[in-house]
């Protein structure tokens, strides 16, 4: 069921619900009268944690969850984080996980910025298999607070006030890149 890169054990639960409300977004099942349904009612997923309890975590642990997932056949791998510079492991860990067939879709980031000028990274890599999101209000315009990017950010999803599954076999509106 994945891996706590973090906690170097093989109990990936989440901390603060967000990567539990990304995979309710990802993978919840529809048509049941449960809950949320997402966009992929029949995905297989695999929780990888690299962010502790207080939300940081090491830059080696990103890049170990990479390449396990892409060691494990992951097709494609969900990164709803970022921040810090340019890093050139980083960005080899990407390229093992491009030249072996696995898109890594990228959160533009929350913070007004445009990426083509202030760079957000793991999203402004210019590896051929990242696809970075912003994202969209409910009138599809971008969000206030959505990092964006003409040549940097690929697509736009909805990304405020989402309705997914949370801890605690419970729903919450949460906003954000992720989303």
């Amino acid at each position: 069921h994945g891996w706590d890169f973090c906690n170097g054990d093989s109990n990936p639960m989440d901390d603060h619900s967000h990567g539990t409300h990304c995979s309710g977004t990802i993978a919840g099942v529809g048509n049941n009268g449960i809950g949320v349904a997402g966009v992929n009612w029949t995905s297989e997923l695999v929780a990888l944690k690299f962010l502790g309890a207080t939300g940081s975590g090491a830059l080696t642990d990103a890049m170990d969850a990479i390449r396990y997932a892409t060691d494990m056949g992951c097709k494609i791998t969900s990164n709803s984080w970022g921040g810090g510079s340019y890093n050139q492991a980083l960005a080899d860990a990407i390229t093992y996980a491009q030249n072996r067939g696995c898109l890594f879709i990228a959160a533009a980031g929350n913070s007004a910025f445009d990426n083509d000028v202030a760079m957000s990274y793991p999203s402004s890599f210019p590896n051929d298999n990242i696809i970075a999101v912003l994202a969209l209000d409910c009138n599809d315009q971008i969000a206030w607070w959505s990092n964006f990017g003409r040549n940097t950010v690929d697509i736009g999803a909805p990304g405020v006030s989402i309705l997914s599954s949370v801890i605690d076999d419970s729903y919450a509106l949460f906003s954000g890149t992720s989303m």
